[in-house]
């Protein structure tokens, strides 16, 4: 995690600076002269709506052929005649493929289907949740944890080979994980617990929405500051993006009555547009290279993360998280992946 920063990790983290970023910053819109993806193919999870949707239009806009990873195909089919409109657009230049990130079975059909794609080289795994009320997954996870995070990382993982042998160049292929500036605002208690994800199959003591929402982003943080001393960035690139506040980002879509109006109102005052948020995603995806691996990336460019993950703590946190993570996911061969450094077919095939 070497890098430079022109702004420490905690003064990135306050409101101040989250509000400034909001009002003030604008990440550029990505050229085809840029980025010219012709001949490359991207998946991009939740992108039936939102941030999603409009990060498969700007994809599309550089030359990629998309795959529309979505839970309801239907919806996924009506968010493909949105991308075709006023397009010339050759036959299987965007595809509507099935994903259901609550269900372990589905994201390990999703990734056999994806080894038989001609070439895959750009994954961006935006799909998630945001619950107003606590609900636990068929798995025994509450939802956050088990769709942000757990299921991301299972689906992060499997991708790594078939993105590895896929890829078609130059350079290597790259996955995304989208999160979020509330990372860096979640009060974290359950790091005291020891082991730590179980913590996650019983009910909270007071249900808070936005904590357990910034802490399953955070999760993922940790996780990926500790995948990427397993992975060569000239392999596989794997880093986060935080598109910022964002309206129309479908996020809010659970809430009702005065949460709703109270989300709206503030969407409308702070909120960026879906177009502005998607522009960091795609320069994660397409214009920034090898430097990203692992870091976090911010108004299209390398930003801190929380305080936390430069910390002494939060070191032993991502460890003690990495393997626990592995363990809990280790029916799919995690470990025999990132164990085999040329993550090879072989790999792939074994850990399905």
């Amino acid at each position: 995690m070497a890098h430079t920063f022109n702004i420490s990790p905690e003064t990135r983290a306050g409101t101040l600076h989250f509000l400034y970023r909001q009002f003030f910053v604008r990440p550029p819109p990505v050229s085809r002269q840029t980025a010219d993806l012709t001949g490359k193919t991207a998946i991009i999870t939740g992108s039936n709506s939102g941030l999603g949707l409009e990060t498969a239009r700007q994809l599309i806009d550089l030359g990629a052929k998309v795959i529309l990873a979505v839970r309801d195909e239907s919806k996924g089919s009506e968010a493909c005649l949105q991308l075709s409109e006023g397009r010339t657009l050759l036959p299987g230049s965007i595809t509507v493929w099935k994903l259901d990130l609550s269900s372990y079975d589905s994201i390990i059909e999703f990734v056999s289907r994806a080894r038989n794609l001609e070439s895959l080289d750009i994954a961006v795994l935006n799909a998630g949740v945001y619950n107003v009320h606590e609900a636990f997954s068929s798995t025994g996870y509450e939802e956050d944890i088990q769709i942000n995070y757990l299921s991301n990382i299972l689906l992060t993982i499997l991708l790594l080979p078939v993105i590895k042998i896929k890829s078609i160049g130059p350079g290597p292929g790259r996955i995304i994980l989208v999160t979020s500036d509330v990372a860096a605002w979640s009060k974290f208690e359950e790091r005291k617990s020891d082991p730590l994800l179980p913590v996650f199959q019983k009910p909270a003591a007071s249900w808070n929405m936005s904590e357990r929402y910034g802490t399953s982003k955070l999760l993922g943080q940790l996780f990926l500051t500790e995948l990427v001393r397993h992975i060569s960035p000239t392999e596989v690139i794997v880093t986060c993006t935080n598109p910022g506040f964002c309206r129309g980002s479908n996020l809010g879509r659970q809430a009702q009555g005065t949460l709703y109006f109270a989300y709206q109102i503030m969407t409308g005052l702070i909120g960026r547009s879906c177009s502005v948020g998607a522009r960091t995603i795609v320069h994660a995806a397409a214009v920034l290279q090898e430097e990203v691996h692992g870091q976090y990336v911010e108004d299209a460019k390398i930003q801190p993360l929380p305080p936390l993950v430069y910390s002494k703590e939060g070191e032993i946190i991502r460890k003690r998280l990495y393997e626990e993570t592995l363990t809990a996911l280790s029916f799919a061969g995690l470990r025999d992946i990132l164990q085999n450094k040329r993550l090879g077919t072989d790999m792939t095939q074994k850990s399905m």
